[in-house]
């Protein structure tokens, strides 16, 4: 399944700060409902993710992140959903969590840069990983948001990703 094609995958925020939805997929049952509405839309994966990473945003702990996520990963794991889960996180302890409750790809907006074991986690649990570009973190992202030549410079840095996940496995 993977590779034949480019794939789409259906946001499903559970934060409460989301700027997108404002936190109205927060409860087991409204991102169930939701992820199932993705899925009919054309979602191929749904992506859970329980951490705000908007500019400015503030940092949760491994703790709140699974609090928030995990009722949603089982809920959605007992669903009808045919579609793969998959868990937004920069930390590999809640990767490993959340994939032993049925999520299925980890997608690390840090490009497994924010947690040293996370692209060794990933690998061991013999999972696909979506490895994002991100300067920094929520917190100083903005401010190092400058770029020559934007296309060319995410490219050479998501390149240079590629050795630490290739050596992780």
């Amino acid at each position: 399944r993977w590779g034949r094609r480019t794939l789409l995958m259906g946001v499903l925020n559970v934060t409460p700060d989301s700027f997108s939805d404002g936190g109205r997929f927060d409860s087991a049952a409204a991102a169930t409902a939701h992820a199932l509405e993705l899925e009919a839309a054309g979602a191929d994966i749904i992506d859970v993710g329980a951490v705000s990473t908007r500019p400015g945003a503030v940092a949760v702990s491994p703790e709140e992140e699974l609090r928030r996520a995990a009722p949603v990963v089982q809920a959605l794991h007992a669903s009808p959903l045919r579609a793969p889960i998959s868990v937004d996180t920069s930390c590999a302890a809640v990767a490993a969590e959340l994939a032993a409750l049925g999520a299925r790809v980890v997608n690390d907006v840090s490009g497994g840069a924010m947690d040293r074991e996370m692209l060794p986690t990933v690998a061991r649990l013999g999972l696909p990983a979506v490895l994002m570009h991100m300067r920094g973190d929520p917190a100083t992202m903005a401010s190092l948001a400058r770029y020559d030549d934007v296309v060319a410079d995410v490219r050479s840095e998501l390149a240079g990703r590629l050795p630490a996940g290739r050596g992780a496995g």
